[in-house]
């Protein structure tokens, strides 16, 4: 059966510089040798190649130099690619590729495209990165004490979103002068006991 080609593959090829088709051509052809399933497709702009329904691989030219890379990189075994991918300066993970000769050699590219179908195989997605967690303001001790005398305000204190705790500290750490941050924390303690936040009044 011949391989699921794209044309517009074809036509992203025959537009590349002279020095990239035969790079273009030969990864294509080792990508279809290693992978007969895997289906051609223009992703963001240049080639990419997927199977079982997930991004594999993808190349791409550029003025002076090609690349390739593999979609789920991060999670594959050979401690040279991530090498690879850690000092890339350009789309990929093989660095810039200006000739064929700059390509590892051809058994080690179809050990990578057979890992990456592995991972497709096994429906192996790549994990998002955890959202940095944000740093909450510390509630001073002053606070604390106040907040103590009036169980209600403190149990609703506690349950409060980071985001309510963080308005109440911010206002009441930053008045200037102490007469002005003992009126704020009483005002503040009245109002938690309510169970609103700090910009209560502006809300709808």
């Amino acid at each position: 059966m011949p391989p699921k080609t794209d044309p517009r593959i074809d036509a992203y090829i025959k537009k590349a510089q002279p020095f990239a088709q035969p790079i273009l051509n030969h990864l294509r052809q080792l990508v279809h040798q290693a992978c007969p399933d895997a289906e051609e497709t223009i992703k963001w702009g240049f080639p990419h190649f997927d199977y079982k329904g997930d991004m594999m691989c993808s190349m791409s030219s550029f003025k002076q130099h090609c690349a390739f890379g593999f979609w789920k990189a991060p999670i594959m075994t050979d401690k040279q690619l991530h090498d690879m991918a850690k000092s890339e300066v350009a789309m990929g993970h093989l660095g810039k590729i200006t000739a064929l000769t700059d390509l590892p050699n051809d058994a080690k590219i179809t050990a990578w495209i057979k890992e990456a179908m592995a991972l497709n195989d096994a429906r192996i997605k790549m994990q998002k990165p955890a959202a940095p967690k944000k740093a909450e303001v510390e509630t001073p001790d002053y606070f604390l004490t106040e907040l103590a005398k009036n169980k209600k305000a403190l149990a609703v204190f506690e349950a409060f979103a980071p985001s309510h705790r963080k308005e109440y500290m911010m206002w009441i750490t930053d008045a200037k002068t102490e007469p002005t941050r003992q009126k704020r924390m009483a005002q503040a303690i009245a109002w938690i006991a309510e169970g609103r936040g700090r910009n209560w009044a502006y809300e709808r």
